[in-house]
């Protein structure tokens, strides 16, 4: 989880390493052809999916503006204690680490619980492994679902357990005051974690601590290891866990390269799940893939319009490859770094979605809870999906707008258009098969660039849009009249367990593809968490009546210091909200 402040580095990286790459392409002015296959299906939108996470350290999560503020972007999902916290966490105490730092009050479990409800979001937790033991999370169990009756579902077993010291001779960022630090040591313990939680609540899902195909430390061995990470874990407790996880942090020496990281999910996904079928045998099928952090760090662009485009392509890219859960980092944030400019817009990078209203380098952020660009990037998902909407097969034929299309429970079609060029305007022409649009102006609902709240109009059709520059435009069709609202999609022909594809290499710009710690460590230079070198809603456009959503860039974010107690998002380095 990201608990450090990235300290200036990206500050830097913004100021020199081109922010602004995406330059215009000559051949920015041709038509981009949009092919929408609304007859072929990819598998649902997750009950769940939508996800963010929450922090014992951020005293206003529960604040009436910011559950207001969560439910109205239709997250469905939150992940708490927080990150590396988490493994520093004791929930019966309400403590952190030595029990003597301050942390607020009102973010308790409890206190949790009820944010959950009035987002109605579903809470994903995570047990702490790093500094609690197994009959702490058994208790937990019994405490939630026993005696409270909460029935909280989904269990992580710590944090980023491998950024434990167990690679990279010894520095890592992770909590861990077991001996034994090594794969196998926490695969045994994740077995007995599951045993003693399940014992209490047969129900519970328990989940794996993976490290993310392409990023360090994976396929590392340190000395001692007979196999990798994630080899060693599922061999071990492949039969005792329900869900495995990764964080998602492929950064970008440029807002180009962030903005193409999702292109490297789908060779992700594949390694995940052949290593799932390896260990899980058959019960592979069942065993879900469950992404707890995302965000744009490691790259220049954390709450500026760059990171608001990567967030809902991200989560619907992740979503068109199975996974269950996405859950962006963070609701609160905070930093330590004076605020860039990137392509002409303020990024305070900050990882937050809301500000913190907190001040460095002598600039400040916008008022508390402003909303960043990424808060209207997550949003946007609203306009294009529900939980149990069937997500159909799309695609663009230029790498610089974006597709993502689902049917809806209403029998419509949605398409969510993103046009990457900071600078041009995108024609597109859309095609469909499967579903004929109604003829006439299409609804559009738009953000882009320095808007500051979503905004709907008339605008083109359902087969010929013109896209803003650094927007996205979520096109909301209903079918003519007198046609079918088409058939029900089908499935893609998938691959069997025992054949794989070979996944390619996933490594992004920084080769940091997977924590957050390691992301903020590459920018910065620090040796957190590195090896050694000798180290072992609506309707969309149609050509009638659709609606269509685009967003920008907008506000700031936040953090809040209290006592030197709350961490954000860097890994060790304490800060804010989060921990």
């Amino acid at each position: 989880m990201r608990r450090r402040f990235v300290a200036g580095a990206v500050a830097v990286l913004a100021a020199s390493a081109g922010v602004g790459a995406l330059a215009p392409s000559a051949d920015a002015a041709e038509t981009v052809g949009i092919k929408v296959d609304a007859g072929t299906s990819l598998g649902t939108v997750p009950s769940s999916g939508v996800g963010l996470n929450l922090g014992f350290g951020d005293e206003h999560m529960g604040d009436a503006n910011v559950t207001s503020l969560m439910k109205a972007a239709g997250v469905r999902q939150l992940r708490y204690p927080g990150g590396s916290g988490a493994d520093e966490y004791h929930w019966k105490t309400h403590t952190s680490g030595d029990g003597k730092g301050w942390i607020p009050s009102n973010t308790n479990f409890d206190s949790f619980m009820t944010i959950a409800k009035k987002v109605g979001a579903q809470p994903i937790l995570t047990a702490n492994y790093g500094s609690g033991t197994v009959q702490e999370a058994a208790d937990w169990v019994k405490y939630s679902n026993v005696d409270k009756g909460y029935g909280v579902k989904y269990w992580e077993i710590g944090n980023e357990v491998y950024g434990n010291g167990h690679y990279g001779n010894g520095k890592g960022w992770e909590r861990d005051d077991h001996a034994d630090k090594s794969p196998r040591e926490y695969g045994k313990n994740l077995v007995a974690y599951s045993k003693a939680m399940k014992a209490v609540d047969p129900t519970v899902k328990i989940g794996a601590v993976l490290t993310t195909p392409g990023g360090w430390p994976d396929k590392e061995k340190a000395p001692g290891d007979t196999a990798d990470w994630n080899n060693t874990v599922l061999s071990i407790a492949g039969s005792s866990i329900d869900f495995v996880i990764v964080h998602w942090y492929p950064g970008g020496k440029t807002t180009d390269d962030l903005l193409n990281t999702p292109s490297k999910i789908a060779a992700t996904t594949s390694e995940l799940r052949s290593l799932v079928a390896k260990y899980t045998g058959s019960r592979a099928a069942s065993v879900e893939i469950a992404v707890t952090e995302t965000d744009g760090v490691g790259s220049p662009a954390l709450t500026s319009q760059a990171a608001a485009l990567f967030a809902p392509d991200t989560y619907m890219t992740w979503f068109e490859q199975g996974a269950t859960h996405v859950d962006w980092w963070n609701l609160h944030n905070g930093t330590d770094q004076a605020p860039t400019t990137v392509h002409g817009q303020t990024d305070y990078q900050d990882g937050g979605i809301l500000s913190a209203g907190t001040c460095a380098g002598g600039k400040c952020q916008p008022a508390r809870d402003t909303t960043f660009p990424t808060y209207w990037g997550i949003r946007s998902l609203t306009a294009l999906a529900q939980p149990g909407d069937t997500i159909v097969k799309s695609s663009s034929g230029n790498s610089s707008v974006t597709v993502h299309a689902v049917r809806s429970g209403n029998g419509g079609l949605n398409v969510m258009l993103t046009n990457k060029s900071p600078e041009n305007a995108a024609e597109v022409s859309l095609s469909y098969a499967g579903f004929t649009p109604a003829a006439g102006a299409v609804t559009t609902v738009s953000y882009g660039k320095g808007d500051t709240a979503l905004t709907t109009a008339k605008r083109g059709t359902a087969v010929a849009q013109t896209l803003p520059p650094y927007s996205i435009t979520t096109l909301q069709l209903k079918p003519a009249s007198g046609t079918a609202a088409a058939d029900k999609p089908s499935p893609l022909p998938t691959q069997t367990a025992a054949t794989p594809a070979a996944p390619a290499p996933v490594v992004s710009a920084l080769g940091t593809t997977g924590t957050r710690a390691q992301a903020e460590a590459k920018i910065s230079a620090a040796p957190v968490g590195q090896p050694t070198p000798n180290g072992a809603s609506g309707p969309l456009a149609s050509t009638g009546a659709s609606s269509a959503v685009t967003y920008s860039a907008y506000g700031g974010l936040v953090v809040i210091a209290a006592g030197g107690m709350l961490v954000l998002r860097g890994r060790r380095r304490r800060a804010l909200h989060g921990k």
